[in-house]
């Protein structure tokens, strides 16, 4: 932390960002003066208000709080997806500020601290988020920057000690690279991503970048099947660690964990579907190659509650099953319809999705058309933009023509409460990473539900 000493003020441009939040979280519990803009309020800045952090909403260089107008005690730390003619961006760079990316701030802060890194296109937040939690409730003094809101601390970060670090290593704009991970885990290497990396080749070369960051002594674990060297992770399968002896009683998965040493049985996670079993399984081997014990790990799992909008229970009755999730690439739906299915098999299910940018909707559209179609009722909204300006013929009535399901149709995001209302279907799965997110609240309210 030396190298923030003589900084006492932090400015974020994006602060509602996960990322970002957990950053400014993280400098407002040391003690210094934060503040920050974002273009919109959400549920995200409301609370880091709370927390009395000052968030603007207008891109006007006179709100700047004065304690932030000296450049020699000042940082400014900005996203990737600031646009080029921000103004107070525009004023920060004119009068010489101290200015780095959210992934340049976070590296400096595990420089010298052994690190966990979780990586991966899907599955990194609630692996990280499980790591972190094992850690904290085995007792290892532990700090962790969450990509998303545990449901046990109801934060992106877990302030606990300065013993360990647990990051998620985010491979866009080959963040990630910025890190000095001494345990690193790669969850998947799906493609992604490509408005950034252009071609899939690329992002996997920066997947092996970043397993060269772990120094020698050092451990990576990969999913099994995955192109690259290192402790394998898996289920009922040959992997160095894998998960055996699976079952779902109660809607919770019961498992023996085989580990090269050892077995160790009867462990819990009540996360649904396949892909967070795998999650826990990353998490646990991190933990005990960290030096974890055993025992106490699978209480601590057992306890886990998991992260919001990663296939989040908002209403949970014998009638009507409301699921939250932040799923916004095919592999992502594919695994939440796998998780629906096995969780209430026999129900009728209906989806709605936001797509999450022109690029990855054009790069993706068949995979997205394939994934989609295996809900019994689709309804899809309009593409959320994000960072991204619209590309010609790229809309989501073109998505929709990919998707081969006679129950399927356009909605807007007024009609949600409506068309839940005049489905049938039991089970009613909220899906994407834009602005549906914010949603949920009113439709769980709608439906007579507690949010």
């Amino acid at each position: 932390m030396n190298q923030f000493k003589n900084i006492q003020n932090f400015y974020f441009i994006g602060i509602g960002g996960i990322g970002m939040s957990a950053l400014a979280r993280y400098f407002k519990s040391l003690g210094k003066n934060v503040s920050g803009y974002d273009k919109t309020r959400s549920s995200l800045t409301q609370k880091l208000e709370e927390e009395g952090i000052i968030v603007l909403y207008e891109d006007k260089i006179e709100q700047i709080p004065s304690s932030f107008m000296n450049s020699a005690d000042t940082l400014v730390v900005y996203t990737p997806a600031v646009p080029n003619n921000h103004l107070q961006f525009s004023y920060f760079i004119k009068n010489n500020y101290d200015i780095k990316k959210r992934a340049e701030v976070l590296g400096m802060i595990t420089q010298g601290v052994f690190t966990l890194a979780v990586a991966g296109t899907h599955g990194k937040t609630t692996t990280t988020a499980i790591l972190g939690h094992l850690l904290k409730e085995v007792g290892v003094k532990v700090t962790a920057f969450l990509g998303g809101i545990s449901e046990d601390i109801q934060s992106n970060l877990i302030l606990n000690g300065n013993e360990a670090m647990v990051v998620e290593a985010d491979e866009f704009d080959r963040s990630f690279l910025r890190l000095s991970p001494n345990i690193a885990a790669i969850t998947s290497m799906d493609a992604d991503h490509l408005d950034i990396y252009g071609a899939p080749e690329k992002l996997m070369e920066s997947f092996n970048d970043f397993a060269a960051l772990i120094p020698e002594g050092g451990m990576l674990f990969v999913k099994n099947g995955l192109p690259l060297a290192g402790t394998t992770i898996g289920i009922e399968d040959t992997a160095d660690y894998a998960a055996i002896n699976v079952r779902v009683v109660n809607g919770t998965y019961l498992f023996d964990l085989q580990t090269p040493t050892e077995i160790i049985r009867d462990l819990k996670c009540t996360l649904p579907g396949k892909h967070n079993l795998l999650n826990a399984i990353t998490a646990l081997a991190m933990a005990l190659h960290f030096g974890a014990p055993p025992l106490e790990l699978s209480k601590a799992l057992y306890s886990f509650k998991g992260v919001k909008r990663r296939f989040s229970y908002k209403i949970k009755t014998d009638e009507l099953v409301v699921i939250d999730d932040y799923a916004h690439h095919p592999t992502e739906i594919s695994a939440v319809h796998q998780a629906v299915r096995e969780m209430h098999p026999g129900k009728k299910v209906i989806a709605f999705f936001q797509p999450h940018l022109f690029s990855r909707t054009r790069d993706f559209a068949d995979d997205f058309g394939e994934s989609l179609s295996k809900f019994d009722e689709i309804r899809v909204l309009d593409i959320y933009p994000a960072r991204e300006l619209p590309i010609e013929g790229i809309t989501s009535k073109w998505l929709l023509s990919k998707v081969e399901n006679s129950h399927k149709k356009l909605v807007n995001k007024a009609a949600l409460v409506q068309e839940i209302q005049q489905s049938d279907c039991e089970v009613v799965v909220i899906m994407g990473a834009g602005d549906i997110g914010e949603e949920v609240s009113k439709i769980v309210k709608a439906l007579g539900g507690e949010n």
